[in-house]
């Protein structure tokens, strides 16, 4: 990934608190066809000795064909992407006096990378599942849980996937947020977004005010 040195992050706490904010995943791998990717939700796991940027878990379909490829001595890319905001010249300080600017978009990402295994074990997918919809429900006023649902219905369900666990071994992040805007338009930029109302926009807003 292109990367200018005043857009490239390098704080592991920052990028890692954008994998557990905005866990869906894209999934790059090479398969004998050549590159598949899959978009799937991922649990993150505190780094270890082994997995120094944590360990990234997921499932899915047993039909899907992504797993059978883990025997690959390539690593697997992962692509997170988090808040992301059209930024109009209009709100440049700029634009008043020369004319002279044009518009961008900002965004954040993160790449994580590792070798690829495969997890077909029954309590691993059921301890995973039961991790990945705590961390999900944990924000809903009446938190859904695994057992809610009848066990034989859940078994059948782990009966038709497969997990897989990655490793990290390199994470690479992109905070493309106006670090090269001045400090007054920053917050015209910030003003600007938060206006829109909209969601991502705001989170961009904040990020965008971190700069100041």
């Amino acid at each position: 990934m292109y990367t200018p040195n005043h857009f490239n992050e390098t704080n592991i706490e920052t990028m890692l608190q954008l994998i557990q904010a905005y866990p869906l995943g894209g999934l790059i791998n090479v398969e004998q066809d050549g590159i598949n990717a899959n978009h799937i939700p991922f649990e993150l796991l505190a780094p270890t000795e082994d997995a120094p940027f944590g360990t990234l878990r997921a499932h899915v379909a047993r039909a899907n064909p992504v797993w059978k490829s883990s025997h690959s001595q390539l690593d697997a890319l992962v692509i997170f992407q988090g808040p992301q905001a059209y930024i109009t010249p209009s709100w440049y300080e700029e634009k008043k006096q020369t004319g002279k600017v044009v518009p961008t978009y900002n965004y954040a990402v993160v790449h994580a990378r590792g070798r690829m295994r495969v997890m077909d074990n029954p309590q691993w997918l059921l301890q995973h599942l039961q991790n990945l919809t705590d961390h999900q429900e944990s924000r809903q006023a009446a938190a859904w849980k695994l057992s809610d649902a009848p066990a034989d219905y859940i078994q059948k369900l782990l009966n038709a996937i497969v997990g897989i666990e990655i490793p990290v071994t390199a994470l690479h992040g992109k905070w493309k947020v106006s670090q090269n805007r001045t400090e007054q338009d920053h917050s015209n930029i910030a003003a600007g977004l938060r206006l829109r109302q909209d969601h991502s926009d705001s989170a961009m807003a904040s990020l965008v005010e971190q700069q100041e």
